[in-house]
């Protein structure tokens, strides 16, 4: 089947942000596809939380067909927007962690009787989940390097 030619090929969605990137070429039109604009929500949903899981429940489609759109002839500046995102969701999701950390979380639960209970302070969880490996931000390629 010969893909659907994009009415303006050349333009690429995100125009000016670091997310750019030319639209994967449509196989045939489906309203419930990946569109021009719904391959742009994904890419902006996975640089605001850094899973593809969760940035493709958040656009209303599934995560193996956002692998397969990734993996089609002409996807990749997709792909390559793809890598960027998912690089900015996951330091934006640790700087929330980060943050949390630091600032600590304040929770409020209502008892039997109507009482209310406030309670603050850091949420370990929260905290341990951001000092692991996977969870922290790559760091650049020279910080890596041992310095004598």
């Amino acid at each position: 089947m010969k893909p659907i030619a994009p009415q303006n090929p050349g333009a690429p969605l995100l125009a000016g942000s670091a997310l750019a990137f030319i639209p994967v070429p449509q196989q045939r039109r489906r309203a419930d596809g990946w569109t021009p604009e719904a391959q742009a929500r994904f890419i902006r949903a996975l640089g605001a939380m850094g899973s593809v899981g969760r940035a493709a429940r958040a656009v209303g489609i599934g995560r193996a067909s956002a692998y397969r759109l990734r993996d089609r002839p002409g996807a990749s500046s997709f792909a390559a927007a793809w890598d960027r995102a998912i690089s900015m969701g996951r330091t934006h999701q640790y700087s929330i962690a980060m943050d949390r950390a630091l600032n600590g979380v304040t929770t409020v639960r209502i008892l039997k009787g109507g009482a209310v209970d406030v309670s603050g302070g850091p949420d370990m969880a929260v905290i341990h989940a951001a000092l692991r490996d996977e969870a922290r931000p790559p760091r650049p390629p020279d910080a890596t390097k041992e310095t004598e």
